[in-house]
């Protein structure tokens, strides 16, 4: 979705960004680095590994990486002179929220225009 604002259009996600689900919901637009997310949900792996599963190049893993750990989906751990990596679950909390607020207000306008609530007979 993309709005109009001025002379510049401006995607939903990138206007979203500053809310606390924001900066997750736009780490997690790109199908990339939602498979590389979807990897470490798994199991920790390293640069090399992620880079194997998906296809990518080292840098190129290391990049969504980095977009990843700053909105809060990844952490990191040193090994030697390997560095893992593996998804935050905690990450995901703020936007699994906003979520489950979409999906009451759903319920309740559902629930609102139903012309026979629950509990009533009609006769």
């Amino acid at each position: 979705m993309v709005m109009k604002t001025g002379k510049r259009a401006r995607s939903a996600t990138t206007r979203d960004a500053g809310a606390p689900h924001g900066a997750a919901l736009a780490a997690l637009a790109d199908p990339t680095r939602r498979a590389v997310f979807e990897n470490l949900r798994r199991r920790p792996h390293t640069v090399g590994e992620l880079a194997e599963l998906t296809r990518l190049s080292q840098p190129g893993v290391s990049q969504h990486l980095a977009v990843l750990r700053r909105a809060g989906l990844v952490s990191d751990r040193r090994d030697g002179n390997r560095r893992y990596y593996s998804a935050r679950r905690e990450g995901l909390a703020d936007l699994r929220r906003y979520v489950e607020c979409l999906w009451d207000d759903v319920l309740e306008a559902y629930a609102a225009a139903d012309p026979a609530p629950p509990g009533r007979t009609r006769k």
